[in-house]
């Protein structure tokens, strides 16, 4: 009977939370919040965790990387509600598959050459130079595809001579800038936020227009968010808004 008692006492006790919880007395505004998950190229590391630190809709979990990992994620069932690319190909192909709803064009960046601010390299020109190392993105990842579309408009003796000097593939932008800061390359192919983010560490050196290609990135809803209404209003919000001004003043361009 004493355990009965006891057992009963216990009870009464967990419902008596469960009814206090159900009250609201004990919930906290951030508890309050719906916890959104942001999986985000990792050329937007600084912008958007500057915009998470000031977002009042929601309580965001931000997971960088490079946009093609970030996506083959999705498609293994990783929970995410939104996706942010670096290029607009790989949010298409989720569409396409189901997996994410319409994705919006919402910011511009552009591609440079980054090299340390002692080098002597001030153009393309120079990376063709034996002896010269270059760092740029993996072919699957947007990065990687922008700077070999800058490289195929070379003439093919230049476009030849520059891949000869290519010593490392990067799987995102943080790991070529990472080469850089570390003194492993002389040069690489990033963009120009990448390097406004490094403050004094790095110098831009700017491509002929002819070479330089249309970057654009693009976000959608995932098609099973968990908070697919204030995923919508956060992909909103990548073009007007706290996020927008945020990646404005990272220096990303608007979409036309």
């Amino acid at each position: 009977m004493r355990r009965l008692a006891i057992l009963a006492l216990g009870l009464a006790v967990l419902a008596g939370c469960g009814d206090d919880d159900d009250s609201g007395g004990a919930s906290t505004e951030s508890s309050a919040k719906p916890r959104l998950v942001v999986s985000a190229a990792s050329s937007m590391t600084e912008a958007l965790t500057a915009c998470a630190s000031n977002y009042t809709d929601a309580s965001v979990k931000l997971s960088f990387a490079g946009s093609d990992e970030l996506a083959a994620q999705i498609r293994q069932g990783v929970p995410v509600d939104v996706f942010a690319s670096a290029n607009t190909k790989l949010p298409d192909e989720l569409e396409q598959d189901g997996l994410l709803d319409k994705p919006v064009e919402f910011a511009t960046n552009q591609l440079v050459i980054a090299v340390p601010a002692d080098s002597e390299i001030a153009s393309i020109d120079q990376l063709s130079k034996p002896g010269v190392k270059i760092a740029m993105g993996s072919e699957s990842v947007p990065i990687g595809s922008y700077t070999r579309e800058v490289l195929s408009r070379l003439p093919a003796g230049q476009e030849k001579a520059m891949l000869a000097n290519v010593k490392s593939e990067e799987p995102d932008v943080k790991g070529i800038v990472g080469k850089l800061t570390q003194g492993a390359v002389d040069a690489g192919f990033v963009y120009v936020t990448d390097v406004n983010a490094t403050s004094v560490d790095l110098e831009a050196i700017d491509l002929p227009e002819k070479l330089q290609p249309q970057v654009t990135y693009a976000a959608g809803v995932v098609t099973k968010a968990k908070q697919p209404e204030a995923a919508a209003d956060y992909v909103e919000g990548l073009r007007e808004g706290t996020c927008a001004d945020a990646l404005q003043q990272a220096g990303f361009g608007d979409v036309p």
